[in-house]
């Protein structure tokens, strides 16, 4: 049987944006771009001319265009690399560039009754409108000082106003970071605390599994707690009218507000490299790392990943299912410079379990972008949207957070819908943004991401440092690219940067991912290297076991993990069932079959145990390194990065983990 799931037609490939990109460059440059792979080719082997070609064909808004794009110095030079230097632009100014009375943004939320109101669960904006908006916010944020390089926090759910306050804040040149309110109090404190934000913005609660959560002792907490907030702004969300009594030195976002009466932007003029976001790794290991992202690096590749890779256009709707803590969100409100309408939503996915599809629906989304996990637990529930949903206006359908499964893609062409796009893709908070995309204009393999991002000099390490295709290794990029990190917040020398990327291979991006470089250009995912299995010295990724283990009916999810155990390692496996289903000998020998036969006898887990839970951050992804340092007795920090931290307790001194 082949491989291929899916294969763009002929009209397709020909009217994709990627197809006339290469077709201007070919002809500006005077190459033979025929291909996607010599496109590829000439994107990593001339970097200065590819990427401003990006600029070109994106129609990038800038007062002052760059004295160079990459000097040849910087050519092959990771840290250092200056990119459009001498160029000045306005990142906000990029994705506000409509002022029309085409819908820019569409907003619903989770709804638990009459208890909110109508506006809060449906509303939307046009491009006049939101223009309008964030004029008026910019307004009172400059009077109320804030200067290019001052950092405004977010406290928020995925409302209309998030983005509002985000593009207000760029616009004048502030640096924008976000938490989504799900956070614990500790989890904001270790990445707000680091930042010495000037404004923080909260909204008065948020909507999640059915339930209202209020955010204004929290908020009040967090005021107390950071001395830089010269101002707290309370965004209406639960109540029209928010009681602010308990949180005083707060102000509502109307009453900050000033007259409605403002229509233009005095954008900042900045340069290339000028910071926009402040993201946050994890932190389930240590205190959460800041990155400092580019306004131009973060606009460039958005705009070449949207246009070139998802083939994002003008009218489009552009949808990630996100909270504002995950650098999706971020990924997400830069379609606004592609023209595209953004769709958010915020609450519970599963209430009802056919959320996305009916919203997929109502409001003809072209672009659905979500987790592997996502499209793994609506196939458990038995949907079938194809036959259940009118899905005719979706062309691509996007995923990550964790490898997708090859059975995920069989049950997206078969349930979803046959023709479309489905691309897996994977990067990183580290990038925001991605090293391996989809194309329009390339077939989809089952398992595979489809393609390498053009521009990412992306290639697979073995142990000795050398470049392999079709064997397993170390996902590194080789050449510098705009979205690197421009620093770390607070390391003035950069040796925390150089650190996290560069100290196993000097000057080669070294990002932590296991993953297979394939003979037709994809490329497939393990998982994390530093939770890679070592059982009897053959490395193991443990996305190769999550995917066949959660395949079986009776299991929710699962996570594995490697023990040590007798001068070597273990693999053990913990699995969280279905309501009313115990783990027998018999499921436990069915788990161990099914990996014995779709892999190898040194996939199968020593242990399976069952529990009640699985620990998982806040944008979904399991913690196998803090479930690792659990059944080794050591200490586990920063749990209030976590969804449930309770779960932890779960794997805490296990009486099957001391038996043979």
């Amino acid at each position: 049987m082949s491989d291929i799931c899916w294969q763009p037609s002929a009209e397709r490939s020909g009217q994709a944006r990627v197809t006339a990109f290469a077709r201007e460059a070919a002809e500006y440059y005077k190459r033979d771009l025929s291909t996607y792979d010599d496109l590829y080719d000439w994107s990593i082997a001339e970097p200065a001319e590819f990427w401003a070609a990006v600029w070109r064909h994106a129609e990038v808004i800038a007062s002052r265009s760059a004295d160079s794009v990459l000097s040849a110095a910087c050519a092959t030079e990771m840290m250092g690399a200056r990119w459009f230097s001498g160029a000045r632009l306005n990142y906000a100014e990029n994705l506000l560039r409509r002022r029309d009375d085409a819908t820019a943004l569409i907003f619903r939320g989770e709804s638990i009754g009459e208890s909110i109101g109508e506006t809060c669960e449906r509303r939307e904006l046009s491009f006049a409108e939101l223009h309008r908006a964030v004029a008026r916010l910019a307004c009172s944020l400059r009077e109320a000082g804030l200067v290019p390089g001052d950092r405004v926090a977010g406290f928020l759910p995925n409302l209309p106003e998030t983005v509002i306050a985000m593009l207000a804040t760029t616009s004048l040149g502030g640096v924008w970071s976000s938490c989504s309110p799900d956070f614990g109090r500790q989890g904001v404190l270790d990445r707000f605390g680091q930042i010495e934000a000037k404004i923080l913005l909260t909204a008065d609660g948020y909507v999640y599994g059915g339930k209202r959560h209020d955010s204004l002792a929290m908020a009040a907490e967090l005021r107390d707690a950071l001395p830089s907030v010269e101002r707290l702004i309370v965004v209406p969300y639960l109540e029209r009218e928010p009681d602010l009594g308990a949180v005083p030195s707060a102000v509502a976002w109307e009453d900050f507000l000033g007259p409605d009466t403002e229509t233009e932007i005095d954008y900042a003029q900045l340069p290339f490299d000028h910071p926009l976001f402040i993201m946050y790794s994890s932190g389930t290991t240590g205190l959460p790392k800041c990155m400092v992202h580019s306004a131009g690096g973060t606009l460039l590749q958005h705009l070449k990943e949207h246009q070139l890779h998802c083939d994002l256009r003008r009218g489009d709707r552009l949808f990630y299912f996100t909270t504002c803590g995950w650098m999706m969100w971020n990924w997400l409100v830069s379609g606004l410079a592609s023209g595209a309408t953004l769709v958010l939503y915020d609450g519970s996915p599963a209430r009802p379990p056919t959320a996305l599809w009916d919203y997929a629906q109502e409001v003809g989304i072209t672009h659905l972008g979500t987790s592997a996990r996502y499209i793994a637990a609506v196939e458990k529930l038995g949907l079938k949207p194809a036959r259940s949903h009118d899905l005719s206006a979706l062309r691509t359908v996007l995923s990550t957070g964790s490898p997708l499964a090859p059975e995920s893609y069989d049950y997206v062409y078969r349930d979803i819908k046959s023709d479309l796009q489905l691309s897996s893709i994977s990067g990183g908070t580290d990038i925001i943004s991605c090293f391996a995309l989809g194309s329009p204009v390339l077939p989809v393999r089952r398992g595979e991401l489809q393609c390498r991002g053009l521009g990412m000099a992306v290639e697979v390490w073995n142990e000795a440092g050398e470049a392999v295709t079709g064997e397993k290794g170390e996902l590194v990029c080789t050449r510098p690219f705009p979205s690197m990190p421009t620093a770390f917040w607070n390391d003035a020398d950069g040796a925390r940067y150089r650190a996290a990327y560069f100290e196993r291979w000097p000057g080669v991006w070294h990002h932590g991912d296991y993953a297979e470089l394939r003979p037709e250009g994809g490329l497939v995912i393990y998982g994390r290297s530093d939770a890679v299995l070592n059982p009897g010295g053959v490395r193991i990724g443990t996305a190769e076991i999550y995917r066949i283990v959660e395949q079986c009916e009776e299991v929710l999810e699962s996570i594995v993990v490697g023990q040590q155990w007798q001068d070597d390692m273990r693999v053990v496996l913990f699995v969280h069932l279905a309501d009313g289903r115990a783990l027998d000998d018999e499921l436990r020998q069915g788990i161990r079959r099914r990996i014995r036969a779709q892999e190898s006898p040194r996939h199968v887990p020593a242990k399976i145990i069952q529990v009640a839970a699985i620990p998982r951050t806040i944008s979904g992804k399991v913690v196998e390194l803090a479930v690792r340092n659990m059944i080794h007795g050591r200490p586990v920090t920063n749990r209030d990065a976590l969804a449930n931290p309770e779960a932890l307790e779960l794997y805490r001194d296990l009486p099957e983990l001391e038996e043979d």
